[in-house]
């Protein structure tokens, strides 16, 4: 029985193992002859380990893929699907296009050629796009209304003084009293919705020693029932950031993941504060060469699906008392830091991650200076 011709040593093999695009080949028995070192790269797979295995047992495990296969062996159609869910290890997926072709020539077995595309990137890369654009358009509708509140609630304010120095009787200042406190309860309110009221004054920071700060302060505020652990990346340099604001926002997520876990009345609660280096990764459209990491993990019982989408938009809370502006005022710190804040939350597992540029000493010192001779000072 002739055996099927696979990629060699020839100009074949030397094209397919120089080209971006993942290429595996298998046979008719969907076992896995060859991947190309792209196709390593992207299912985290060597090809010494993979081949000979059955392709569906590997990666393509859910039904709809592995009857496409057959098909495709059977009948000879190409196939095509979009945005598939590989499974290339125990809990872990990633999102890719991939196509097969079959391979036959006269007097060789079939043989299918795969192509696969990765999108997790630019999946990723639209989402945060599309999350930053929303952000800011909200911000923008929501510091209009916030000033066009302040306006009139200075003139109730005022006439509220007025009218309590002509009162005939001072019992009835009660009244005027409390119309000048919900006035003030108002403007503060507008004053949250307006977001940070200065730029960062950047400054190198270890985002340990801000951690750690955050840490003793939770601790401090809940004793017993949550343990906040740590899982850091000592090795990780300085980076540019205004220390304060860095403070509010961690100890804001903190904070929230304390709350979700004692009103749940989870047992074991635990939060873990975990920093990480990413390189050659993509915040927006703008690629760094490395990023900072931190996660804020807590095992609580995860956020309702139906804010998850809104979950940075001002006014959106999933608490009866919440006001809704922690997380978009988080959100717009760290866009000020040129970074951005992600959400992912199951049952068990909620973690919001802070990803923050490491630029050059040198960028930084130039951002400072550029603080600096605007006028700006810390507060």
């Amino acid at each position: 029985m002739a055996k099927t011709r696979y990629p060699d040593s020839s100009v074949h093999k030397r094209l397919l193992d120089h080209l971006t695009t993942a290429v595996m080949m298998v046979d008719a028995d969907l076992r896995i002859r060859y991947l190309n070192p792209a196709a390593e790269i992207l299912l985290f797979a060597s090809a010494q380990r993979s081949v000979g295995q059955r392709l569906p047992d590997c990666f393509f495990d859910d039904e709809d893929s592995s009857a496409a296969l057959h098909r495709c062996i059977d009948e000879g159609h190409p196939f095509t699907r979009r945005e598939a869910k590989l499974a290339i290890a125990p809990g872990q997926e990633i999102v890719a296009d991939y196509s097969m072709v079959q391979l036959s020539d006269p007097g060789q077995p079939v043989s299918l050629l795969v192509e696969l595309q990765p999108l997790d990137r630019m999946l990723r890369i639209g989402r945060e796009e599309a999350l930053v654009h929303a952000h800011q358009a909200t911000r923008a509708l929501v510091r209009g209304v916030a000033h066009e509140l302040k306006n009139p609630l200075g003139g109730i304010r005022g006439a509220a003084q007025l009218l309590e120095r002509a009162l005939p009787d001072p019992d009835l200042a009660e009244y005027t009293r409390v119309i000048i406190d919900e006035a003030d309860r108002l403007r503060s309110l507008a004053d949250r919705m307006l977001g940070p009221r200065r730029l960062p004054y950047f400054r190198s920071l270890n985002i340990h020693e801000c951690l750690e700060h955050v840490r003793q302060l939770v601790l401090a505020e809940h004793p017993e029932g949550v343990a906040v652990r740590r899982d850091y990346d000592t090795s990780l340099p300085e980076i540019p950031a205004d220390r304060d604001q860095m403070v509010q926002v961690v100890l804001n997520l903190v904070r929230n993941a304390v709350q979700a876990l004692t009103e749940a009345r989870i047992e074991d609660a635990r939060v873990i504060l975990r920093t990480r280096v990413l390189r050659q990764y993509t915040i927006g459209t703008v690629r760094h060469r490395m990023v900072l990491k931190v996660d804020i993990e807590d095992n609580g019982p995860g956020i309702a699906e139906e804010l998850r989408e809104t979950l940075f938009y001002p006014m959106v809370s999933g608490r009866a008392n919440g006001s809704g502006l922690g997380l978009s005022i988080a959100q717009s710190i760290i866009n000020q830091h040129s970074g951005l804040i992600e959400c992912e939350s199951a049952v068990g597992k909620t973690v919001f991650s802070l990803v923050l540029p490491m630029e050059a000493q040198a960028e930084m010192d130039e951002v400072g200076a550029r603080v600096l001779a605007s006028g700006h000072r810390p507060e």
